[in-house]
């Protein structure tokens, strides 16, 4: 097995006020980020009951009968909110669709902020309303960790803490409910169909809640595939294509996917809570100069973050 960078940080040791340890903290994450892109986060806010609960919810939601399923997927939302059927999506450059479901929801917008009406509004499921608060709890919960994370990757790349913070307060992120569903029948699925192809993700930041089963892998340097699993209550964050575009390739958005299980186990679910971490559609994605050296030439077009998801979700089939 190859070495990677993946440590395991304890959130606490930022949010605190010792500076040494906030320091150490940030030097750990952006040394992760700038290596592998994946680090694992203790103590982030959510604890093993809080998680327990909403997979509960999760797999109450998708063990509805399907016209029930189907009545949450709306037309026109290109899937960024309610229920997404299976054979949907597929990851970029893939021919076949992943063999996957799922639930997202966005951002609840509290104060007068005028991008309130940017989005558009979170779908309640009329059968599981525990289900629609645990989300909502949840959302909320990884937001303001991945706030906190922002922080500490604006010190490691010398800019002001709150260099994030206008461009993710009632940002456009997303929290999605995965389900993976049994393979009755391996036969009857494309020789290429997965779980999830290998891809990388769209937005800033990915705080990943521990899956109910095996699977995550990362592509190495060398070309391998590592898998990833977060320890007990431990969430895993990795990088997304907007926090490498913007730090021109200084922080890596690295490659991972979720493959399929051994054959005898085809017939299992495995479910995934990622919350996508996406700041405002205009923030300004433009390579910072502080990451553009010689050694390092300017690697991306400008492009706001609206401009680069809107591409995206044509090149993963949610959007036409």
């Amino acid at each position: 097995m190859p070495a990677i960078n993946i440590p395991r940080l304890d959130l606490l040791d930022f949010i605190g006020d010792d500076h040494v340890k906030q320091h150490a903290f940030s030097q750990e994450l952006g040394t992760a980020f700038n290596d592998t892109g994946f680090v694992m986060i203790a103590n982030h806010g959510l604890d093993s009951a809080r998680i327990d609960e909403l997979y509960r919810q999760i797999q109450a939601f998708f063990t509805l009968p399907e016209d029930i399923k189907r009545n949450y997927e709306i037309p026109g939302l290109f899937g960024q909110r309610g229920y997404t059927g299976k054979g949907r999506e597929k990851a970029k450059d893939a021919l076949t669709p992943d063999l996957k479901e799922f639930w997202q929801c966005g951002q609840t917008v509290l104060d007068n902020d005028p991008i309130k009406h940017e989005y558009p509004e979170n779908i309640m499921v009329a059968e599981l309303q525990e289900f629609n608060v645990i989300l909502r709890e949840v959302y909320a919960q990884l937001e303001e960790t991945g706030k906190h994370l922002l922080k500490a990757i604006a010190r490691y790349l010398s800019l002001p803490d709150t260099f994030f913070d206008k461009h993710v307060h009632n940002g456009n992120s997303i929290l999605r409910a995965l389900h993976y569903f049994p393979i009755e029948n391996p036969d009857s699925i494309a020789p290429d169909a997965v779980r999830s192809a290998e891809h990388e993700d769209i937005n800033l930041i990915t705080l990943l809640i521990g899956a109910s089963a095996d699977g995550l892998e990362v592509l190495t340097r060398d070309g391998t595939w590592f898998p990833v699993k977060a320890q007990g209550e431990d969430i895993v964050v990795n990088v997304g294509d907007m926090l490498q575009r913007l730090t021109n390739n200084v922080l890596k958005s690295t490659t991972h996917r979720v493959v399929n299980p051994p054959r005898e186990l085809l017939g299992t679910s495995r479910f995934s809570v990622p919350f996508f971490l996406h700041p405002k559609s205009n923030m300004d994605l433009t390579c910072l100069e502080s990451c553009i050296t010689a050694d390092n030439p300017k690697q991306y077009s400008n492009m706001t973050a609206g401009e680069y998801l809107d591409e995206r979700l044509r090149e993963i089939g949610l959007k036409m």
